[in-house]
C-alpha cells in the first residue's frame, strides 16, 4: 500500500470523526445552547449542507494548484473551523463552525480519491478508494466512541477542540507522504463541467444521494432512539457508535474487495439489502440485542455502497473526473442533510424516534430502483447493434 494512502487515510479520520461525532453529543449541545435536540440536528444538516456547497466550490477554487497543495490548504479549512465550533459563544456561532469545517469536507474526499486511484493501478482503483476511506470507517470506530466519551466527561467543547488537533497531525501527514502528482494535461473546469452531461454519472449521484442518505436518516436520532426506545443507558451508547463503526469498516472492505469485481450487481446487493434492514430497523428497535445487531447491518450495508458509488462516477466522468469526484462526496452528504431534516421532520410530526428508519427505508430503495434504471441504460447503449441480412440482388 502506498504511503500516500495512509496520509489520505488519517485525513479522512479526522473528518470523519467531526461528521459524526456531533450525532452522539446532540442532547448535551442542546442543553448548553437551550435549544430543541430537532434544533440541534440542524448541525448536522448544516454540516451536510456545507459539504455540498463547498465541493464543486473548493473543487473548482483549486483547479490551478496542484492536488497536493489543495489537499493541505483544505485541511487547514478544517481545523479552523473546529476551533470555531470549540469557542462558539452561541449556537449560531457553532453552525458557522460546522459549516466551515464542512467546507473542506467534499474537496478532500473528491481530490483524495482521484490521486487514491492513480496510486494504484487500474484494477485496484475502488480498493484504493477504500483505503483512503477506511481513516473514515475507523473515525467511527475510535474517533467519534472517543470523541463522545470526552464530551460527556470533560464537555462538547473538548471534542471539537481535539478535532482541530486531528486536523492539524493530517495536514503534516499530507505535506510528507502524498506525492506531488503532475496535473492532467488540459485540465480546466470547462472540461470537468463537460462530465455532468452524461446521464450515468447523474444517475450515480443520485443514487448517493438516496442511498446512503437512508443510512443517516437512522443514525442522526440514533442517541434518543436507542435510549429512549431501546432502553440503552445513555453510557452504552458510545458502544453502539463503536458497534456501527464496526459495521462500517467491515462494509467499506467489502465494497472495496467486490466493486472492482462487479460493480452493479454489488449495488443491487447492498442497496437491496439495506432497505430491508432500514424497515425492520422499527421493529428491531425495541429491543436491545436486535438493535445492536440491525444497527451493525446499516452500517456495514451503508457503507458497502460507498466504493462502488465513488468508483461508478470516477468511470463514467473519465478524462475530467475531479470536480465529478467532489461533487459526489457533496450528494452523500446532501443525501444526509435530507434524511436528517426528514428524520427531524417525522419525529416532530410526533410519528416517534423509530419514524426516521422509514424514510431511511424509502431512500434506499428509491436508491435501488435508479440502480436498476441506470444498468439497463448502460446495456441498451453497449448492446451490439444487429446484424444485417444481406439483401439478395436481382
Amino acid at each position: 500500500m502506498p504511503l500516500a494512502l495512509l496520509a489520505l487515510a488519517i485525513g479522512a479520520f479526522g473528518i470523519g470523526t467531526t461528521e459524526f461525532v456531533v450525532m452522539g453529543l446532540l442532547p448535551e449541545i442542546a442543553g448548553d445552547f437551550g435549544v430543541t435536540i430537532p434544533t440541534a440536528g440542524l448541525l448536522v444538516t448544516g454540516y451536510a449542507i456545507g459539504v455540498v456547497l463547498g465541493a464543486p466550490l473548493m473543487t473548482a477554487l483549486g483547479t490551478r494548484v496542484s492536488r497536493k497543495r489543495m489537499l493541505m490548504l483544505l485541511m487547514v479549512l478544517f481545523t479552523a473551523g473546529n476551533l470555531l465550533s470549540a469557542f462558539a459563544p452561541g449556537f449560531g456561532a457553532m453552525l458557522a463552525g460546522r459549516i466551515v469545517a464542512s467546507m473542506a469536507h467534499g474537496a478532500f474526499f473528491g481530490i483524495g480519491s482521484v490521486v487514491a486511484a492513480e496510486l494504484v493501478a487500474p484494477d485496484k482503483k475502488a480498493g484504493a478508494i477504500a483505503t483512503m476511506f477506511t481513516g473514515l470507517t475507523v473515525a467511527n470506530i475510535v474517533g467519534v466512541p472517543l470523541g463522545t466519551f470526552i464530551g460527556e466527561s470533560i464537555g462538547w467543547r473538548a471534542t471539537f477542540a481535539a478535532v482541530a488537533v486531528l486536523g492539524l497531525v493530517g495536514l503534516l501527514g499530507i505535506a510528507r507522504l502524498v506525492p506531488e502528482l503532475p496535473r492532467p494535461a488540459g485540465a480546466h473546469l470547462r472540461r470537468e463541467l463537460a462530465a455532468f452531461r452524461n446521464v450515468q454519472v447523474v444517475l450515480a449521484m443520485a443514487m448517493t444521494v438516496l442511498g446512503f442518505g437512508g443510512v443517516f436518516a437512522a443514525i442522526t436520532y440514533i442517541k434518543p432512539m436507542m435510549t429512549e426506545v431501546a432502553g440503552f443507558s445513555a453510557g452504552a451508547v458510545t458502544w453502539l457508535l463503536v458497534l456501527l463503526g464496526v459495521g462500517m469498516f467491515l462494509g467499506n472492505l467489502l465494497g472495496g474487495r467486490f466493486a472492482d469485481r462487479r460493480l452493479m450487481p454489488m449495488l443491487f446487493t447492498t442497496l437491496g439489502a439495506l432497505t430491508v434492514a432500514l424497515a425492520l430497523f422499527t421493529v428491531t428497535a425495541h429491543h436491545q440485542v436486535a438493535a445492536a445487531a440491525t444497527l451493525l447491518l446499516v452500517g456495514a450495508l451503508g457503507f458497502a455502497t460507498v466504493p462502488p458509488l465513488q468508483k461508478r462516477v470516477l468511470d463514467q466522468a473519465h478524462g475530467a473526473p475531479t470536480l465529478a469526484s467532489a461533487v459526489n462526496i457533496g450528494a452523500f452528504n446532501l443525501g444526509n442533510a435530507l434524511a436528517a431534516w426528514l428524520g427531524g421532520a417525522v419525529i416532530g410530526a410526533g410519528l416517534g424516534w423509530t419514524a426516521p428508519n422509514w424514510v431511511g427505508a424509502l431512500m434506499a430503495g428509491s436508491a435501488l430502483v435508479l440502480a436498476v434504471v441506470s444498468a439497463a441504460l448502460e446495456r441498451r447503449t453497449t448492446a451490439p447493434a444487429p446484424a444485417r441480412i444481406p439483401v439478395p440482388s436481382h
